[in-house]
């Protein structure tokens, strides 16, 4: 009986190392066939080209940027085509922008789309990416930061009507509308907006691979067409989403059949009440025909600071 029972004991053991050794095998085939499969231009299951469009007034998006990075993660998107349609907006949220999707390219190439207008913060966006393509009538440039403000003073003095403010020192709160800007309220706020400026530039020089000095002489202010920014350096080829993938293909081995998916921002819901706060909030906006949260007209009308943007229409 004890012969039977260590016979039994050891055709047990050997079945467990059989299976280990069997379920072994059998995962390095299945990694072999994988890597085959890949290697041989075969589309794997779920792999697929991710499409981020940045439309409208660029501002600081939360809910975007963790979508990018969520998809800095995803092992199935292969790459990233960025489409970009937008005249540009806070310098603060295309930086953010700027940065987050910097951080897609260190894991996955990035291409930029252009349409019809990609320019100031809508460039900025286009310089995150690895390459950036443009239509020949697209419009693009206008390197530069823009601080406005209005001023009232007058008017208010035409319907009697006088501002009076108590502050801690001169420069608080300056530029102001209520009353002429002084030497020194100038002076600052330009010291301030060269600052931006002069990042922008360096964005430029260091993304289009060009000298400080000819990134000064592109970065005006004006704008391009996409001809005139091949011509110039701006951007990298004329066309459309086609050509980006035929880039990636080229330059990054993509598979040119994979599918392009649209990734877009999972914004909160915002309830009843938010919705209440929300339609009270906006009355201006709808009366000039904007309906719904993150409509472009709100984002016109909530731009503040130093702007990148191009024909913003406010």
């Amino acid at each position: 009986m004890s012969l039977d029972a260590d016979t039994l004991a050891d055709r047990r053991r050997l079945k467990r190392r059989l299976f280990f050794w069997r379920a072994g095998a059998i995962a390095a085939v299945a990694a072999a066939v994988i890597v085959l499969l890949a290697e041989g231009g075969v589309v794997l299951p779920g792999a697929q080209i991710a499409r981020v469009s940045i439309t409208g007034i660029i501002v600081d998006d939360r809910p975007q940027q963790e979508m990018l990075e969520q998809l800095a993660e995803d092992d199935n998107v292969k790459a990233v085509i960025l489409s970009i349609d937008s005249p540009g907006g806070t310098t603060t949220g295309a930086e953010a922008l700027f940065t987050s999707i910097r951080k897609v390219s260190e894991k996955k190439p990035v291409v930029a789309v252009l349409g019809t207008v990609a320019a100031s913060g809508g460039y900025i966006a286009a310089l995150s990416a690895d390459h950036i393509v443009a239509r020949g009538n697209t419009i693009t440039g206008s390197i530069g930061v823009l601080f406005q403000w209005t001023q009232i003073e007058e008017l208010l003095d035409n319907i009697g009507v006088e501002m009076k403010e108590i502050k801690s020192a001169p420069l608080k709160a300056e530029p102001n509308p209520f009353h002429k800007t002084s030497p020194e309220a100038i002076r600052v706020t330009q010291a301030m907006l060269d600052t931006s400026y002069e990042w922008f530039l360096r964005l430029v020089a260091e993304r289009r691979n060009m000298d400080a000095t000819k990134a000064k002489e592109l970065g005006d202010g004006r704008v391009y067409t996409g001809w005139q920014a091949v011509e110039n350096g701006l951007i990298d080829e004329l066309g459309g989403e086609e050509q980006a993938i035929a880039w990636l293909a080229s330059e990054h081995g993509i598979h040119e059949e994979l599918p392009v998916r649209d990734w877009t921002p999972a914004y909160p819901e915002l309830g009843m009440a938010g919705f209440a706060g929300r339609v009270l909030g906006e009355a201006a906006v709808t009366a000039i025909g904007g309906l719904g949260g993150k409509t472009q007209q709100a984002k016109r009308l909530t731009l503040d600071g130093l702007t990148s943007v191009w024909q913003p229409d406010l």
